[in-house]
């Protein structure tokens, strides 16, 4: 007589536990390049499933000659600077200030907030342009600041 078990089917909420797991015990630095990574890939994905609506992603450069398109590596590449601006920060919070993670969060949204600006005064931007890139901000904060936000908060040692 043979017996056969099925495995228990590994659902979301058994991954939050070991996700968490992961972000508290990962050097500051490695979360924030994680996060970061995922973000600028979050963001390209937008902008691919905006290019596929016939969203025109058009803006006026700094050079203010005519329209250019922003390619989806555009989206990727500023989220990926924007994230090692944090993940810098954080470094530096982590090590100098008294409550770190409250401190990045404030800092971070009160940034992410004033980002939001820039794509409501892009020059001859449609709305649907504005939108998307009002949406790439909010999905690349929404994925970094938690995340190292997260790690900081385990933070332990002298200040």
């Amino acid at each position: 007589m043979s017996t056969t078990t099925a495995a228990a089917p590994v659902t979301t909420t058994d991954r939050v536990p070991a996700l968490r797991s992961a972000l508290a015990t990962r050097p500051v630095w490695l979360v924030g390049v994680a996060a970061t990574v995922v973000a600028a890939v979050a963001t390209a994905l937008v902008a691919v499933v905006a290019k596929a609506a016939d969203v025109p992603l058009q803006v006026v450069p700094s050079s203010g000659e005519g329209l250019e398109t922003i390619p989806p590596s555009g989206f990727a590449t500023m989220t990926l600077v924007g994230g090692a601006i944090g993940t810098v920060l954080a470094l530096a919070l982590a090590r100098w200030a008294k409550r770190p993670a409250r401190t990045f969060v404030v800092v971070t949204v009160v940034l992410a907030l004033v980002s939001l600006a820039s794509p409501l005064i892009a020059e001859d931007a449609t709305t649907a342009t504005r939108l998307v890139l009002e949406l790439t901000h909010v999905v690349a904060a929404a994925i970094v600041i938690p995340a190292i936000a997260y790690r900081l908060a385990r933070v332990t040692g002298s200040r």
